[in-house]
């Protein structure tokens, strides 16, 4: 009885992370019911969605306090695909929001804080759309107290998305400029390709800080790096009207490559950031 015990305990724990999966899919599948057939969300089915993203709240919540089993991993990648169709659905998100996305993000940073792909989306996500960047700012501490500057290679990109909300979200430009010290100092240890690279850049956002915490190139510079990492046209809209907001300007060259200039009052030269995405 003693050697099956193990062999049991894999199957019950195997049952309870399928059972937690069917829940949330079953979530996701009645909100696509609702919606077929429809090019606009009605009163009444808005409010039965409602329902049915609280009841995905609350899932996702029973599922931050429960074990993982030996799972962490498997749950963490199913979650992240899971959040890509709820923050994809963009009829649903732009009817009744994003408040479910801390939530995701919470659950897969517990369990799986290298997973460094998934804090560019819990920026956005969180930031941008949920408007709770105290959340994402505290996620992206938890993470990275797991890391280190060659944990994985690009873990000094975590340090700029901090940075970013820090800056333009939470508008502390101190905690900013730490951050961005911080970026600089692990991208210089990161075995990365670009690490020497994101250093400097870090480095120079770090000094524009430093003379000036409302520094128009230093927020010029973060809304730079929301459109080049903006995960959806709506985020590279409101990064792109920001940006000229503040005085910046957008110039694409023949190779469809983008950068971002910006005239210094004090006859320096533009600041040119050329972190923005090619537009091809």
């Amino acid at each position: 009885m003693k050697t099956l015990f193990p062999l049991r305990r894999k199957l019950y724990s195997l049952f309870i992370i399928v059972s937690v999966f069917g829940v949330l899919g079953f979530q996701k599948a009645k909100l696509d019911t609702i919606l077929t057939g429809n090019s606009s969300v009605d009163s009444s089915s808005k409010s039965r969605i409602a329902l049915q993203d609280q009841a995905l709240k609350s899932n996702l919540t029973v599922l931050k306090q429960s074990p993982s089993f030996g799972y962490r991993n498997v749950i963490s990648d199913f979650l992240y695909l899971s959040f890509l169709q709820y923050f994809g659905d963009r009829e649903t998100r732009g009817s009744i929001g994003y408040l479910a996305s801390p939530l995701f993000f919470e659950n897969i940073v517990a369990r799986d804080p290298f997973f460094s792909e998934i804090y560019l989306f819990l920026s956005t996500s969180v930031s941008l759309y949920s408007g709770r960047p105290d959340i994402s700012v505290t996620l992206m501490e938890q993470g990275l107290k797991s890391m280190a500057p060659d944990v994985p290679p690009d873990s000094y990109y975590i340090w700029r998305y901090k940075a970013v909300d820090e800056l333009l979200f939470l508008g502390n430009g101190e905690a900013a400029r730490r951050s961005h010290l911080k970026a600089a100092e692990w991208a210089s240890l990161s075995s990365d390709p670009e690490g020497k690279i994101v250093a400097e850049r870090s480095l120079n956002t770090a000094q524009f800080l430093a003379q000036d915490i409302n520094s128009k190139p230093a927020q010029i510079a973060a809304w730079a790096q929301v459109l080049a990492g903006a995960v959806d046209d709506e985020a590279r809209q409101i990064a792109v009207l920001n940006i000229e907001e503040l005085g910046g300007t957008i110039i694409v060259d023949q190779n469809g490559r983008a950068t971002v200039q910006y005239k210094i009052d004090n006859d320096e030269p533009d600041l040119d950031s050329p972190e923005t995405p090619s537009q091809s």
